[in-house]
C-alpha cells in the first residue's frame, strides 16, 4: 500500500543531503559553468532535497521534480550534493514505487542517455560528448539497476516467506484433520467395542431383576450371560489401550498393522464366535441366530476390509438385540464383482420399544466405515410389509496390497 505521509528515514536522507551540499557550497567546491553566482546552485539543491522527502511517498512527483532539478543544476552551476541525491530519487522510486513505474523507468533512463548524448555530441563536436552520455548512465541507470536488483530479492523474499506460511497453514489444517479422523475412528472403535457388550449387560440385568424368586435356572443364565459380556468388554477395552499406547491408536493400528498381542483385530473367521453369544444373549428374547458364508476360500481379505465388515456385522447384532422381534437373524457374506457383500436380515416390527437404550449412533458408525472404504450402505426394511430389517453393506476388495 502506498505511504502517505513521509517516512522518517527519508527526512534523515534529505537533511543529509542538504547539510552536504551546503558544505560544498560553503567551501566552494562547485563546477561553475555560467557567470551566475553559486548561490543559484542552491535552488537546485532546495528543489532536490525536496524530492528526497518524497521519495517513498511519492515516487512519481520525487522523480519529476529531481529532474527538473538536475537539469537547472547542469546549467545554474553543477553541485554533487544535488547530482547523488538525484540517484538516490532514482533509485528508492524503482525499490519502493509501483512496479509499472520501476519497469518503465528503465527504458526511460536509456532514452535519457542517448539523448544527452547525442546532443552533447551534437554541441561539442568532440568525442568528448560521450562523457555527458557515460555520466547520464551513472545517474540514471545504475541506481535503477541497483534499486531493481534489491527490489527482485526483496520480492522473492516475500513470496517465500508467503509460501513459508501457506505450507505452515496447510500443515496445521492437515494436522487438525489427522486428529478429528483419528478421533473419529477411535470413537467408532470404542462405541462397536463397548454397545455390543453393555448393550447384553443391560438387557440381561434387566431379566435377572423381572424373573421371579422361584426361577433360579432363568436368573444363573442372565446372570453367566453378564459376567461373559463383561469378561468380552474389559477384553476388548485392553485390547484398545494398549494399541493407543504402542502405536498411537492409528488407522493402521486399528487394521491390524502392528506387531505384537495388542494388535490383534477381529476376523472374519471369529463371526461364529460372536454369533454364539449373540444367541446366548437373545435366547430369552426369543431370537435366534445363523451365518450364511457364501466366500471362497482362500482368499485373502484386505485388513481394513475385514475389521470394517466385522464391526458392521457386530453393531447389527447388537441392534438386533436391542430393537429385533423374535424370530431368526441371518447374517450373509458373499463376494462378487470385486466386492464383499455383508448382508445382516433380522424380524423387524415398528414401535417396539427397545430392549436396551441406544444413542443412535451405530447406524452413523456403520456408514462412516462404508465410506471411508468408497463402499455402499443401506439400512432399513427389506420390502414393503416383509417384516425384516436389513442391513446391506457393499465393501471394494481392490488390491489387497493396496488396501491393507
Amino acid at each position: 500500500m502506498a505511504r502517505t505521509r513521509p517516512h522518517r528515514h527519508d527526512f534523515a536522507i534529505a537533511a543529509a543531503g542538504l547539510v552536504g551540499g551546503l558544505a560544498l557550497w560553503a567551501f566552494d567546491i562547485i563546477n561553475e559553468q555560467t557567470g551566475l553566482p553559486t548561490s543559484w546552485t542552491l535552488l537546485p539543491l532546495g528543489a532536490m532535497t525536496a524530492a528526497e522527502v518524497m521519495r517513498r511517498a511519492a515516487p512519481r512527483t520525487a522523480l519529476g521534480i529531481g529532474f527538473a532539478a538536475l537539469i537547472a543544476d547542469q546549467f545554474l552551476g553543477s553541485n554533487v550534493a544535488t547530482i547523488v541525491m538525484f540517484t538516490d530519487v532514482v533509485y528508492a522510486a524503482t525499490l519502493y514505487g509501483p512496479i509499472k513505474l520501476a519497469r518503465r523507468l528503465a527504458p526511460a533512463s536509456v532514452i535519457v542517455t542517448v539523448v544527452a548524448t547525442v546532443v552533447t555530441l551534437g554541441v561539442v563536436r568532440s568525442p568528448k560528448g560521450l562523457i555527458v552520455g557515460v555520466f547520464a548512465g551513472l545517474v540514471t541507470l545504475t541506481p535503477w539497476w541497483t534499486g531493481w536488483v534489491v527490489r527482485s530479492h526483496r520480492d522473492a523474499a516475500a513470496a517465500e516467506r508467503l509460501r513459508a506460511e501457506q505450507i505452515a497453514l496447510l500443515a496445521e489444517m492437515d494436522r487438525r484433520a489427522a486428529v478429528e479422523q483419528e478421533r473419529a475412528r477411535m470413537a467408532r472403535e470404542l462405541h462397536d467395542v463397548v454397545a455390543n457388550h453393555l448393550s447384553a449387560i443391560a438387557i440381561h440385568s434387566t431379566a435377572a431383576m423381572s424373573v421371579a424368586a422361584g426361577d433360579p435356572d432363568a436368573t444363573a443364565r442372565a446372570l453367566g450371560v453378564i459376567r461373559e459380556s463383561s469378561v468380552q468388554g474389559l477384553a476388548e477395552m485392553r485390547r484398545l489401550i494398549g494399541l493407543l499406547r504402542t502405536s498411537g491408536g492409528g488407522e493402521a493400528a486399528f487394521a491390524g498393522d502392528t506387531d505384537g498381542p495388542a494388535a490383534a483385530v477381529p476376523r472374519l473367521d471369529a463371526l461364529d464366535g460372536l454369533l454364539a453369544r449373540a444367541s446366548r444373549s437373545g435366547a430369552d428374547s426369543g431370537l435366534r441366530f445363523s451365518l450364511d458364508d457364501r466366500r471362497p476360500n482362500g482368499r485373502p481379505l484386505p485388513a481394513p476390509v475385514e475389521l470394517a465388515a466385522y464391526r458392521i456385522v457386530q453393531e447389527s447384532l447388537t441392534n438386533c438385540l436391542k430393537h429385533a422381534a423374535p424370530g431368526q437373524v441371518t447374517v450373509r457374506l458373499t463376494e462378487g464383482g470385486g466386492d464383499l457383500v455383508v448382508v445382516v436380515e433380522s424380524p423387524y416390527a415398528p414401535g417396539p420399544v427397545p430392549r436396551a437404550p441406544g444413542a443412535g449412533a451405530g447406524l452413523a458408525g456403520m456408514r462412516e466405515r462404508v465410506t471411508l472404504l468408497r463402499g455402499a450402505f443401506e439400512a432399513g426394511p427389506a420390502r414393503l410389509d416383509s417384516g425384516a430389517w436389513q442391513v446391506h453393506a457393499r465393501l471394494p476388495l481392490g488390491d489387497p496390497e493396496e488396501t491393507a
